[in-house]
């Protein structure tokens, strides 16, 4: 059975549509996957501003989604659904986003599959190469780092989660910090890549938990204070303290994940593969971390490229076809939804999910 699915994401500051294509077991085909960034407009605040965001995906959406079916090939009448991204995110964009989802459903008939960013992310290894249920899913991201035990289509389980800031906002922060501008986590990176890790004692929080959790407020207040021992900052300065923390940061990601692969060790539950997705998981640093950790338990590791890495439609459209083929077309009145926790079982943590939080 061949399924096509046009998918829209406007959670935050990307404006984006694509279409893709399964037909039966073959790999899936991204036909389109189209995405407009917005850092321009953003750089000045250093961090994304909600009511610009909105604006954005208003002027540019109706453009990206005929832009993507021309790349695609095909009509409106080939597509079996709509795929819109409802939640969690900015509430503006995600209004912007599904209300035109809604819209283009309607006028051609098809049905409407509201979807969770965060289970866009969850299952795109499955896109990219087919992984097969249960696997460890690390979540990384400006607004959200969990990690997920990915069970099956709508079936996630947390096993640990921030209990301050997300990841992806911690880079943004220590940029904004050091002066690097936005986005913050591809300019402490590059940045990084001059300095020496070692000059600076930053501490690795929690990595003594019991559950894998997470703790990166205290890891940037000592970037800060590290940032003011030694003003005026010169470049390599900034260099030294962005390897530093960015070291840092990828040891407590190793520490994490080891601890969760520990607990389902416990549990008797042997996962298929390690997958990383999420913003923060285009960075080569936590990729080679996450590369040892898996040759050394023996796990397959599954890293998306890193265009399918950041927020993209191509993942909301495959979500859409997983849903589909599951006769799971959701409610064409579904609401957006500024937090939408993928398990909804699992207990409340302050920071767990800051839908959106890039600033």
């Amino acid at each position: 059975m061949t399924i096509t699915v046009l998918g829209i994401e406007t959670s935050c500051d990307e404006t984006a549509a694509a279409v893709v294509r399964a037909n039966g077991n073959s790999k899936p085909e991204i036909l389109s996957n189209i995405v407009r960034s917005q850092w321009e407009a953003h750089a000045p605040f250093a961090g994304v501003v909600p009511e610009i965001a909105a604006r954005a995906h208003v002027d540019v959406l109706d453009t990206i989604i005929a832009d993507a079916m021309k790349e695609a090939g095909v009509a409106y009448d080939d597509l079996d659904a709509v795929a819109a991204t409802a939640g969690p995110g900015l509430i503006g964009g995600l209004i912007v986003g599904l209300v035109t989802g809604k819209a283009l459903a309607c006028a051609i008939r098809k049905p409407l599959i509201a979807i969770n960013h965060l289970e866009g992310h969850a299952l795109t290894a499955r896109l990219v190469s087919g992984t097969v249920f249960p696997y460890v899913l690390l979540l990384v991201s400006g607004g959200h780092t969990q990690i997920l035990l990915v069970e099956d289509v709508g079936r996630y389980r947390r096993l640990g989660t921030t209990i301050d800031d997300a990841l992806g906002e911690a880079f943004d922060k220590v940029a904004k910090l050091l002066g690097l501008g936005f986005p913050g986590g591809p300019a402490v990176e590059r940045a990084a890549m001059r300095g020496d890790p070692k000059r600076f004692d930053l501490p690795r929080p929690l990595l003594k938990r019991e559950r894998p959790d997470f703790s990166l407020a205290g890891l940037k207040t000592a970037a800060r204070n590290a940032a003011e021992s030694c003003e005026p900052l010169s470049e390599q300065d900034v260099a030294d303290i962005c390897a530093g923390f960015q070291a840092a940061v990828t040891d407590v990601v190793e520490s994490r994940m080891r601890r969760a692969l520990a607990l389902l060790e416990e549990e008797h539950v042997r996962p298929t593969a390690i997958v990383a997705a999420g913003g923060v998981a285009a960075n080569m640093a936590i990729r080679e971390s996450l590369e040892d950790l898996a040759k050394g338990t023996g796990l397959m590791l599954v890293l998306p490229p890193q265009a399918l890495c950041s927020d993209n439609a191509a993942m909301i459209a495959w979500a859409g076809i997983e849903r589909f083929r599951r006769g799971d077309i959701g409610d064409p009145d579904a609401p957006a939804r500024p937090r939408w926790p993928l398990d909804d079982r699992a207990e409340p943590v302050l920071g767990s999910g800051k839908a959106g939080a890039k600033a």
